[in-house]
């Protein structure tokens, strides 16, 4: 079990890793209350104190204007751990056009029993389609059961182009080996297949790397080398190690 304590030495002994994925992108985070149930939070609370950066963007769906932290550096890291944020998930763009990602991101969702050994192969497929249209993306644990691989792009595309990219990118993927791979967004359509999620585009957020992730051992999004991955588990990485 990991305690507040736990957190906040884990989440300052990589503060110099998980800055820089968090630095200058509207951050949401999820938090733990004792006693309650884990709550998604974006708009900052009152009593943050002044020091903390923050970023106004105005939300459609809830027709108001959210509050979002920026989490630039070490203090502003261990104030938001010291809240029991367990999970840190910035916006794929940057703070002042939150709708330019600054990667493509493909996310891989294993089938309903979790086999990890599937979601490999097909991260290896994933690689294979972007090897093939001349790109390479870097890869790491979504700390839950899946895989995220990030592409970095640059800053010339608008958010549609990108979004349809990604699509393509998760259709050729597909293509590669159909009896794996899906990109079915209907549970029951899966098949047992791992999913090839390509919705992350303008204005979504994805789990950082080296964050923990509200699970059983609490394990944390871990970046890996592709070599990594056949001899890998996502629970091999914990704030615990």
């Amino acid at each position: 079990v990991a305690i507040k304590r736990d957190l906040v030495d884990f989440l300052d002994g990589v503060r110099v890793r998980i800055l820089p994925g968090l630095a200058d992108r509207p951050l949401s985070v999820i938090r733990v209350h004792r006693g309650q149930a884990p709550f998604m939070q974006k708009n900052v609370p009152k009593y943050t104190p002044e020091w903390v950066k923050t970023v106004p963007i105005w939300a459609e769906a809830s027709k108001r204007e959210v509050h979002y932290a920026l989490c630039d550096d070490r203090r502003t890291l261990l104030w938001l751990a010291n809240q029991r944020a367990v999970e840190y998930h910035p916006t794929l763009g940057l703070a002042d056009d939150i709708y330019r990602p600054t990667h493509m991101v493909l996310d891989l969702d294993p089938p309903a029993d979790g086999d990890f050994a599937a979601v490999v192969a097909v991260a290896h497929l994933v690689r294979q389609a972007l090897a093939d249209c001349g790109l390479a993306g870097a890869v790491k644990t979504s700390g839950a059961k899946g895989i995220h691989v990030f592409v970095p792009i640059d800053d010339s595309a608008p958010v549609d182009d990108v979004a349809a990219a990604t699509r393509a990118l998760a259709a050729r993927a597909e293509a590669l080996d159909p009896g794996v791979a899906t990109t079915a967004f209907i549970v029951e359509d899966r098949g047992g297949k791992v999913f090839v999620d390509s919705t992350r585009a303008g204005g979504a957020t994805v789990a950082a790397a080296y964050s923990p992730r509200l699970r059983p051992g609490t394990p944390v999004s871990f970046p890996l080398e592709w070599s990594d991955l056949d001899r890998v588990h996502p629970a091999d990485f914990t704030v615990h190690n």
